[in-house]
């Protein structure tokens, strides 16, 4: 049995997330949606139902992704967040506060969420997807992250493609 936190043992979602974990690298993408994020059918998409909340599992997804050696996140949240109002969506302004609490340090993409969408779905078209599905019912909290390499940064990336255009230039 697999444990955290001491001796408390993890659940179904949470062993399900640290067995797929180490299979994803670059261009995977792990998502943290609300209860109405819908199924989706594509191959390469898998969905698990997370008995916790969306901070709960938001805290738990970026810990584990920041725990690896080999992986790193860029955030993404639907820039519609910031526009629902508290009298259509109560409890937003408190998940606001929690999710920017949670998210502190790290650099939010905030985008349209169909856009946002998209992008998933271009890379579910090569690379898998686990959306993990909280009981949240407020809309445009779906935390999205899309993995990227954590022992590589993009300026590595260039100056190695730089050195190739030298040596191919030759």
């Amino acid at each position: 049995m697999m444990w955290k936190r001491g001796s408390e043992p993890m659940t179904n979602w949470e062993r399900q997330l640290s067995a797929l974990l180490p299979l994803y690298g670059h261009r995977n993408w792990v998502v943290v949606a609300d209860s109405a994020y819908p199924a989706q059918c594509r191959p390469g998409i898998e969905t698990i139902v997370a008995d916790a909340d969306q901070i709960h599992a938001v805290r738990t997804v970026l810990g584990a992704i920041t725990a690896s050696r080999h992986l790193r996140a860029n955030v993404f949240v639907d820039s519609e967040l910031a526009f629902v109002e508290e009298n259509d969506a109560p409890g937003i302004a408190e998940y606001r506060q929690q999710l920017d609490a949670v998210l502190y340090g790290f650099h939010v993409n905030r985008i349209p969420h169909e856009q946002i969408i998209h992008k998933l779905d271009q890379s579910a078209q090569v690379y898998r997807i686990l959306i993990v599905k909280t009981d949240t019912t407020i809309p445009y909290t779906s935390v999205f992250f899309e993995l990227d390499c954590g022992y590589w940064n993009a300026g590595a990336e260039q100056r190695v493609r730089q050195a190739i255009l030298v040596a191919d230039s030759r």
